[in-house]
């Protein structure tokens, strides 16, 4: 490495030419809602990668995951704030996440889990007028020097493999529940 490539920082540059679609789509506030458009699609898959689709929420992968099998919890409705759930769509989100936390500890055998909400731009939300309920899963040694030093995370699965599992376990969870567990 060359001290031109560091340009008097002490991070490496690396290319994540992905992320422009992400970062251009941001545009304008009068752009369309992605997550008020994404539940629009009639069939789910590795597309649109919902795995599953509630009465007042749905929950799909992120698609800049922080870890395989990263998804959130989302209210149909566009909502910004907790005040302005209903009680059914407050209370289906936290089945919803009980039902996702079964499933990632079923098949991916996450060991914990991050779950939180970034509300308003300043709270750090990338879609600040969608409320919505992150969820990653954790695993002992999941953070290693990859993020600490390269300032890279590694994630070992392909998105739409990723999908396949979460999605098959989410309607295991489902059928556990409605059997009583």
């Amino acid at each position: 490495m060359t001290d031109g490539d560091r340009e008097g920082t002490l991070l490496q540059r690396l290319w994540a030419t992905w992320r422009m679609q992400y970062v251009t789509s941001l545009g304008s506030p009068d752009d369309a809602c992605v997550f008020c458009e994404l539940p629009k699609q009639a069939e789910d898959g590795p597309a649109n990668l919902i795995v599953h689709r509630g009465e007042t929420c749905y929950v799909v992968l992120n698609l800049y995951p922080y870890n395989n099998g990263h998804a959130m919890v989302i209210p149909y409705r566009h909502v910004a704030s907790l005040g302005a759930l209903t009680d059914p769509e407050r209370c289906e989100m936290m089945q919803l996440a009980a039902l996702l936390e079964d499933a990632l500890k079923q098949k991916v055998r996450a060991q914990g889990f991050n779950l939180g909400m970034n509300l308003g731009r300043v709270g750090g939300a990338g879609i600040p007028g969608h409320l919505h309920l992150h969820m990653v899963p954790r695993w002992s040694g999941d953070t290693n020097f990859m993020p600490v030093v390269g300032q890279t995370k590694v994630l070992p699965e392909a998105l739409p493999d990723t999908y396949e599992k979460v999605r098959e376990a989410m309607r295991d969870a489902l059928e556990r529940r409605e059997a009583g567990r």
